[in-house]
């Protein structure tokens, strides 16, 4: 049926082209024709975002995604690969305007050269039209006119959200509140918080991950388990799908919905207080060990890390893994070597790692800490526990397959750390940013991911015991889901001296 439909907006062209005289006919058959190829160029970003991030392409917000995508091609498959994959997308796009825009010409030649029945035929499918609309049969078609008028409306909700938004950043209950206010039930503590890449609901559910992924948690609560500590585990909601990292980072942290570009700038721009300012005002030194920043990173001011680690000053002499720069090992063995040294002042940590970003290639090894060093080792073959030759290629079970291994190697790397350097003063909250992309998740797949607080110390889970999240690593699906933006202020308020009255109860 769907070949079969007659769309309205190729009726209103022919039936302009054909009543214009002809020295107009012309131009606006070429304006008709650009109009044509620069809908097809959107309806084909949009795909783009389904496939990704499993919503449309935003005309207003999302062109800064076309640079960090070339990026991540970089990081990938290598430059080379990436600036093939620009000059494709460049000429896909130009090829679509000349295309259309001939074809268009060429029709109104056509239809000009055969006037008499070129009219007869736009009004007969004019009729056809009408009548199929009104008695509701789908070959009338305006799917067309409703895309153009949901992206200009795009410009229009934008404005709206960014006045919204700022009045949801100058309401915060903690912003005034003093540092020996914040945080007394965690003092003493080194309180890490770990994002894992693409860790979502579905690697613990799915039954073609949940196998793996469910046997390194299960394995890892018991193992940590004999070393003294306990965990709780529920889910957050997500605002993002697919990618989108930092838009996870800006909620959980600022205790705001960051679910598009604009409000991530609008937050940066702002005072808010975050999770690390707040640790930091309680009188913790507030770190940022970023892995994947392989380029200037305004936000670490923004966050008001006390020290910050990016890519370069990890000093990594190791081989990069598909998109991750560096093996979350090792980013974990050189923050401990950094900055948990004997002796020194409690720390908040804010530590996102990415050996489980897409594409899923390349996985290290998991090693003996003690060998791990300046991550030359990684060069040797016996380093790498998965390399599949072709990344590009790959079939859909090869890339799920990928998705599966990678998340377990960051949920080992996780585990062991604890297991290796936890002691009495360590609180490690980790959880997932989003849900992977939808060739792994499928259609129609949650925003939830897992998250996980872990700590030797009783009185720590004794805090969240009113949370109602399981025991162990791994929430089941019966687990609490929450808004990812509802964590800062329940966090605050489980670890200061009273919960405060102002907070409310997760939605």
């Amino acid at each position: 049926m769907a070949f079969l439909r007659v769309p309205v907006e190729a009726l209103v062209a022919a039936a302009l082209l054909l009543a214009l005289p002809g020295r107009a006919r012309r131009p606006v058959a070429v304006a008709v024709g650009v109009a044509l190829g620069l809908v097809a160029v959107v309806k084909v970003l949009d795909l783009g975002m389904s496939a990704s991030f499993a919503r449309p392409f935003d005309l207003v917000l999302d062109w800064v995604l076309l640079d960090d995508g070339y990026a991540f091609v970089t990081d990938s498959v290598g430059s080379g690969g990436a600036v093939a994959a620009a000059v494709g997308l460049v000429a896909l796009v130009v090829a679509l305007l000349v295309l259309t825009t001939r074809s268009v010409l060429r029709l109104t030649r056509l239809t000009t050269g055969h006037r008499r029945t070129a009219v007869r035929v736009v009004a007969g499918l004019t009729a056809v039209w009408v009548a199929a609309a009104t008695l509701g049969v789908p070959v009338a078609d305006s799917g067309t006119a409703t895309l153009v008028g949901q992206h200009v409306g795009q410009a229009g909700a934008g404005l709206r959200d960014r006045r919204e938004f700022a009045d949801q950043v100058a309401r915060d209950a903690y912003r005034d509140t003093p540092g020996d206010q914040l945080l007394t039930a965690l003092r003493g503590k080194d309180v890490l918080l770990a994002f894992v890449e693409s860790y979502g609901r579905d690697a613990v559910e799915d039954p073609e991950f949940a196998g793996g992924v469910g046997a390194v948690l299960d394995g890892g609560t018991k193992r940590l388990a004999k070393a003294g500590f306990t965990a709780r585990s529920g889910f957050l909601t997500s605002p993002t799908f697919g990618g989108g990292s930092w838009l996870a980072h800006d909620t959980l942290l600022s205790g705001l919905w960051i679910d598009n570009q604009q409000r991530h700038d609008s937050l940066l721009a702002s005072d808010r207080l975050t999770l690390n300012k707040a640790f930091r005002r309680a009188g913790w030194q507030t770190v940022g060990v970023m892995p994947a920043a392989t380029s200037p990173w305004p936000e670490g001011a923004f966050f008001g890390y006390d020290r910050y680690h990016d890519a370069a000053g990890l000093d990594y002499r190791g081989p990069q893994f598909s998109y991750a720069p560096m093996p979350d090992q090792y980013t974990l063995a050189t923050f401990q070597r950094r900055e948990r040294t004997p002796g020194h002042a409690p720390i908040m940590a804010q530590i996102p790692l990415v050996s489980s970003h897409s594409p899923w290639g390349a996985i290290p090894r998991m090693l003996d800490w003690e060998h791990v060093g300046d991550g030359s080792i990684y060069r040797r073959p016996t380093s790498v526990a998965f390399n599949p030759k072709d990344v590009v290629g790959r079939s859909t079970t090869e890339v799920r397959t990928g998705y599966r291994r990678a998340v377990e190697y960051s949920l080992n790397s996780l585990i062991s750390y604890v297991e290796t350097y936890g002691d009495d003063d360590t609180v490690l909250v980790f959880l997932g940013d989003h849900q992977p992309s939808p060739l792994v998740t499928g259609p129609n797949a949650s925003r939830d991911v897992p998250i996980t607080v872990l700590a030797r110390d009783p009185a720590v889970l004794a805090r969240v015991s009113g949370w109602g999240w399981q025991e162990g690593l791994r929430p089941g699906p019966d687990a609490p889901v929450w808004p990812m933006d509802t964590f800062r202020d329940r966090f605050l308020a489980a670890f200061g001296p009273q919960p405060p009255a102002h907070v409310a109860a997760p939605r």
